[in-house]
């Protein structure tokens, strides 16, 4: 359905046309929480937005009631009839664990021509829809005085957080999540129905929606189509439901519209999405770890990762079909680690956050309250440290236990063993309510496994393990597989590649089965996964409650800490908007280019004659025939923008995001969606750590870039035809 100018001019649309801005020459920093947007409505306003400030608060209603979670990636409906807009490369995990050497959906792509055809996503595939939001602070901190043990303060935190989830999850369909704000200084209960029934819809080729692979990744100018659609389906009832022929699409309360004519270099623009995880107020000793240390430590071992899985695997079997989505995430890490560190550098980070950690220390021996602060910090400071050599040591052993039959062999006896106490009592993730998940996480294994791959990358992490100190080492471990000083590869290798052999975890009813085993049966087993889970439990269960005491403590000193940031950053006429840890936020700015380095410029938007000056023919640039042609023959529909005479296919704005952004609806003033964020480039990476407003900018897939390839390259005019596409 299409909204024209002339419908706007009948008046049957009301809304307030946004003025011509002067374009900032600076970023604007700040992931907001909704309820936070009220307080900078000033500077909303200002910037381009027409809406009212005070209805983005609210989120359930419009346009935040459109905005959902795929739990790890961002989306939004675009139809009355439950069609969810997202990132290709969130779906894609759905599209390759649909493909086989035979029909191999993420070379062709996937379109389905009628509901009918729409294929079940990966197991485990939800979508989440804000209900709710409220603060439960005093009820999650109830009992957790500081003069609990570290280990005591968590019991008592988890315990009242599972609680409170308990409670919310008595409205059934409905799955609920107690997330922690400023360092533990604030908790917000959500409240959300979990649609299980989530639907493969279109998927455009690789060679579209990861047009450049690896090679362009954080990189611009970029030229990816990174786009896809799920559809929700529940119960005729309406109700959250399983997958069933039987169910119907979602009908949610708001939907947004799709802008077919767009946004130019200086409107605004905003991102309303589920970033993942910051670290803006990480303490100094912990920057100095994760870059001399942890950063070049992952570095080295994904390069090597990678290679040992395209060593291993032949481009299209069904081996390497079935780990694309790891090498997928494995390339993107390497390459964002390698943006981080440099970005870290050119920064100077560690002076920057000494500077800052400087300052803050001046406020508060000024400030009365200064003293309860100081202490805090101190001991925060003491514990980073502490947490940083014990992570040097747990990292390897964390590794050579990531293999995925050994990996499933330990949560299956731990369900076993968690299974025998009172469900209000389960771990996190065992919980009656977890039994789900976990079961589609053993169906998921089918497709995402291969013997002979996972035996190569166990080979690779015992490698770098095996050449750790004896300190670093789990002893053990270590007797469970016969490791001593001096090990023979080669034997270890025919010893692994036994336990392959002789086990049953690769059965997928097998799996299933041991879902249901008593602890006993377990440790009656002479599967070798199985007993080498049974001997691990007890470290597994050692070192859990070790780094749960050390959260307790954290639980104690950081908020202080957050509550400083607070407001030493008030007093400095600025409003601290909390780390980002996957709930709803806000980042709001324009669109622009940039200059990241000395006689570098980026232009804010690239075209569709981009796509054939890059194309190879081959992988990641072999852009279809039928695309092809139709640049060749300039054939650009009503999708055109007249200042660049092309359709835009990517733009760029300085918004502020992270990873699980992506997917995240990019909209104009009045909320329409004009694209699709989908990542940052490589200069703004370090942004994670330390917001740089003179180059951070986001990478987004334009609106008329994807509705140019569904009308003209794909065929899905259906698809088209079901959102409310606006041309005014």
């Amino acid at each position: 359905m299409r909204i024209s100018k002339n419908t706007l001019m009948l008046g049957l649309i009301n809304v307030t046309l946004v003025c011509s801005i002067a374009q900032p020459t600076k970023a604007k920093e700040g992931m907001f929480t909704p309820d936070q947007l009220p307080e900078i409505s000033e500077d909303l306003r200002k910037t381009g937005l027409s809406i009212d400030p005070k209805q983005l608060s609210d989120l359930t209603s419009f346009p935040m009631g459109a905005i959902i979670s795929l739990g790890g990636c961002s989306a939004s409906f675009v139809s009355n009839a439950g069609l969810v807009i997202t990132n290709h490369h969130c779906v894609r995990g759905s599209v390759q664990y649909n493909s086989t050497e035979e029909n191999n959906y993420l070379k062709n792509g996937f379109l389905a021509a009628k509901k009918s055809d729409e294929l079940p996503a990966a197991p485990g595939s939800r979508v989440y829809v804000t209900k709710a939001v409220s603060d439960v602070t005093a009820s999650v901190l109830k009992g957790a005085s500081n003069d609990l043990s570290g280990e005591d303060r968590y019991k008592v935190i988890q315990t009242n957080r599972k609680s409170l989830i308990a409670e919310c999850e008595q409205d059934p369909g409905h799955r609920c999540q107690v997330s922690s704000f400023f360092g533990g200084a604030q908790y917000k209960l959500n409240k959300r129905l979990e649609i299980k029934d989530v639907r493969l819809v279109y998927a455009p080729s690789d060679s579209i929606g990861r047009y450049g692979g690896d090679v362009d990744n954080w990189l611009w100018p970029r030229h990816t189509g990174d786009f896809a659609f799920y559809r929700a389906y529940v119960g005729p009832n309406g109700e959250s439901a399983k997958f069933s022929t039987d169910n119907v699409p979602y009908q949610p309360d708001h939907a947004l519209k799709v802008s077919a004519v767009g946004i130019d270099e200086g409107d605004f623009v905003m991102v309303a999405g589920y970033p993942g995880s910051t670290s803006r107020y990480a303490r100094l000793s912990e920057v100095k770890n994760v870059f001399s240390w942890t950063y070049p430590t992952w570095i080295s071992l994904l390069e090597k990762w990678v290679e040992t899985i395209e060593n291993v695997t032949q481009e299209g079997s069904d081996a390497r079909i079935k780990y694309e989505a790891r090498l997928a995430g494995l390339n993107n890490f390497l390459k964002n680690l390698g943006g981080q560190i440099k970005g870290a550098e050119r920064a100077d980070l560690v002076k920057r956050r000494a500077d800052r950690e400087g300052d803050l220390n001046d406020w508060i021996a000024k400030n009365e309250r200064g003293k309860g602060y100081a202490v805090a910090i101190e001991a925060l400071d003491k514990l980073s440290e502490e947490s940083a050599i014990a992570n040097q040591k747990k990292f390897w052993y964390d590794n050579v236990t990531r293999p995925q039959l050994l990996s499933a062999a330990q949560a299956l006896y731990r369900l076993a063993k968690e299974n025998q106490k009172p469900n209000n009592e389960r771990e996190p993730g065992y919980q009656e309510r977890d039994i789900a998940f976990f079961t589609q996480r053993m169906r998921a294994i089918d497709r995402r496994f291969s013997p002979l791959v996972d035996h190569a990358e166990w080979m690779l992490f015992l490698e770098h393990y095996l050449a750790q100190p004896s300190s670093h080492r789990v002893k053990v471990y270590d007797q469970a597989l016969g490791l001593g000083e001096k090990v023979d590869m080669s034997a270890l290798s025919e010893k692994l590649g036994a336990m392959y052999q002789n086990t049953t975890l690769n059965d997928l009813d097998a799996r299933l089965n041991w879902a249901k085993a008593s602890p006993s049966d377990f440790e009656k087993s002479d599967d070798p996964f199985i007993k080498l889970a049974v001997e691990l439990y007890d470290e597994e269960i050692k070192q859990e409650r070790v780094t749960k005491g050390r959260s307790g403590r954290y639980a104690a000193f950081e908020p202080k800490y957050m509550q400083a940031i607070i407001a030493w950053q008030k007093a400095q006429g600025f409003i601290a908007y909390p780390d980002a840890n996957s709930n709803l936020r806000v980042s709001y700015g324009n669109v622009m280019g940039g200059t990241p380095k000395d006689g570098l410029r980026y232009t804010p938007f690239t075209t569709l004659k981009g796509i054939r000056e890059k194309n190879t023919g081959k992988p990641p640039f072999d852009a279809p025939h039928t695309q092809l042609n139709l640049i060749d023959a300039d054939d650009y529909g009503s999708y055109a923008l007249k200042s660049i005479n092309s359709v835009p296919v990517n733009f760029l704005a300085d918004l502020d995001i992270t990873g699980g952004n992506s997917g995240s609806a990019t909209l104009n003033g009045r909320g329409e969606l004009v694209g699709l964020v989908f990542d940052g480039t490589i200069e703004s990476v370090n942004s994670d750590w330390d917001f740089n407003d003179s180059v951070t900018r986001s990478i987004h897939v334009d609106s008329r870039y994807m509705l140019w390839v569904m009308e003209k390259v794909d065929n899905a005019e259906h698809l088209i035809d079901e959102m409310t596409i606006v041309d005014y």
